[in-house]
């Protein structure tokens, strides 16, 4: 049954795509639909980011990763490069998983 699932979702994901190829360009073109395009790209990845942030499986959770992303929060703002945020990032959240367990 998990298998028809996952085949049934796939489907869908490919038919969804798909149709994104065959909308009129001049329909994407339009100010408004490209501005609500952009802001939702950002609304879902913050969605994801919090998600995988603050949460394991179905509970809450406040670990190394809630520091690791501030720290990497204020490497972006600062303009560090990417590998930099990145290499920060995991630096802190394995400092502080070494010293509490």
């Amino acid at each position: 049954m998990t298998w028809l699932a996952i085949l049934a979702a796939s489907a869908v994901c490919f038919a969804i795509k798909l149709l994104g190829h065959l909308v009129p360009e001049h329909w994407l073109a339009e100010p408004r639909v490209a501005r609500t395009a952009s802001l939702v790209t950002v609304g879902l990845l913050a969605a994801l980011v919090g998600v995988q942030t603050v949460t394991t499986g179905q509970h809450v959770t406040l670990d190394a990763r809630l520091p690791a992303l501030a720290v990497a929060a204020v490497a972006l703002a600062l303009r560090a490069p990417f590998v930099v945020v990145v290499g920060l990032a995991a630096a802190t959240a394995a400092g502080l998983r070494a010293l509490a367990g």
